[in-house]
């Protein structure tokens, strides 16, 4: 197998940071990348800027390639954008990379070599095959999906799947965080629904509160699955990263201004037509007054179409590898409590194909550079059989209270509104800054 590459699919942090790390074990390492350049998805959400600063953002083992090309490392203390992440850290990685990398190259599809996922015979000795779109096939001696899950936003509808009318309607509706300087004609002076809890959801609003004091006739409805508003907001100055804890004060300030209209228990059912603008109704047949523009930020979800040929073993709730998923549960753990984990979490039944990145988290809604370094630091360590290396997985994340997104609203107990009761505009009592609300 070692005249084969590892094939890394996606060119994000993650996967160059495989890269990188392969490279440091002499193992040969070949990225493919669906967008035009490295960093592809991180650019899209150039406006949003992280919650980590530079000094988490950098792979230890990338930093070591990149230092000997003259790169210079950014203000450790600094919180970049998506604009700033790719431009300052990815695209440089992946020039240092070179021929190791490849842009517009879309994997379809992965195999063992002459087996479909029924045949037994040869798994464990054959090589992977990696079929990429306009019908070139690559083999691999092994595949690490880094291929996270930007691609697949989960739709408005409240039970996982499309509500009536959302695809009709995907003129007016966005499931990114809107860049409203770029789009300001778009959203000034409308009356705009954000649905969703997690951090998403909470930097929209701050940003569409920004613009509403610029542009007054701006109305902002939060619409909230979960009975009540709880602890959303998250940590506040408890969190241990600043920047996300500081989010959650600015979104928590614009609710006590009066700039945002909060409706919890609301989940979508239909979405109709009302002239130029939609109307959202709910389960329950409530039906909101109409909006010009929907911004859907209800999570995202992994995508293994393209992996239909080889042996997963993923868990039926989350999506996420069977051994992971327990760690990562959003119903149990926030990101601080997450424990550590590595290769042997994230390797499939299929011999040499692992899962790493966002896309490892399946539907659990928060993860950071951090997790997807060390992961990466563990596999590429059992691929080259340093299996010592491999076992030796040590992650300290920064805790908070709340990590906050999808899958944790029906906790809400039924005194509180619980999962199912009529939709409501929440009347919020806020505590001082720095306590849980």
């Amino acid at each position: 197998m070692d005249e084969f590459p590892v094939v890394v699919v996606g060119a994000g942090p993650v996967g160059l940071a495989a890269a990188a790390r392969l490279l440091e074990r002499g193992v040969r390492p070949l990225v493919l990348e669906a967008g035009p350049q490295a960093g592809a998805a991180v650019a899209q959400w150039r406006h949003v800027r992280l919650f980590s600063q530079w000094s988490e953002l950098v792979d230890p083992a990338a930093r070591r390639l990149l230092e000997p090309t003259g790169w210079r490392a950014p203000d450790p203390d600094g919180y970049p954008t998506g604009e700033q992440w790719a431009a300052e850290y990815l695209v440089p990685l992946a020039e240092a990379l070179g021929d190791h990398v490849r842009v517009n190259a879309r994997v379809v599809g992965v195999a063992r070599r002459g087996r479909d996922r029924v045949v037994d015979a040869g798994r464990d000795t054959e090589p992977l095959t990696v079929h990429v779109e306009g019908g070139e096939r690559i083999t691999a001696r092994a595949v690490i999906d880094a291929s996270g899950t930007w691609g697949v936003p989960n739709p408005l509808g409240g039970d996982g799947l499309p509500a009536a009318g959302e695809r009709e309607a995907a003129d007016r509706i966005g499931y990114r965080v809107p860049d409203v300087v770029a789009e300001e004609e778009r959203y000034a002076g409308k009356r705009i629904a954000v649905a969703g809890s997690g951090h998403s959801a909470l930097t929209a609003l701050v940003a569409l509160t920004d613009l509403a004091e610029r542009h007054p006739g701006t109305k902002i409805t939060w619409l909230l699955r979960r009975g009540a508003v709880g602890a959303v907001f998250g940590g506040g100055e408890a969190d241990q990263l600043p920047a996300r804890g500081a989010l959650g004060l600015r979104a928590r300030a614009a609710v006590k201004a009066g700039h945002v209209e909060v409706v919890t228990g609301f989940r979508t059912a239909a979405v109709e037509r009302a002239g130029e603008r939609v109307a959202l109704v709910s389960e329950d047949g409530h039906r909101l007054d109409p909006v010009d523009e929907v911004v859907a930020l209800t999570g995202f979800r992994p995508d293994h179409s393209w992996l239909s040929e080889v042996r997963l073993d993923l868990d039926p709730v989350l999506q996420a590898p069977t051994r992971l998923a327990p760690l990562v549960d959003p119903n149990v753990h926030s990101c601080g409590t997450v424990y550590p984990h590595g290769a042997d979490e994230l390797r499939q039944p299929e011999p040499g194909v692992y899962l790493v990145g966002m896309k490892s988290y399946g539907r659990a809604p928060t993860f950071l550079a951090l997790t997807g370094y060390e992961q990466v630091r563990s596999v590429v360590a059992e691929i080259a059989g340093d299996h010592e290396s491999a076992a030796r997985v040590e992650l300290t994340l920064p805790e908070t209270g709340v990590c906050g997104g999808s899958g944790v609203f029906d906790a809400e107990p039924a005194s509180s509104g619980g999962c199912c009761a009529a939709p409501q505009v929440a009347d919020l009592t806020l505590t001082a800054p720095g306590a849980r609300v």
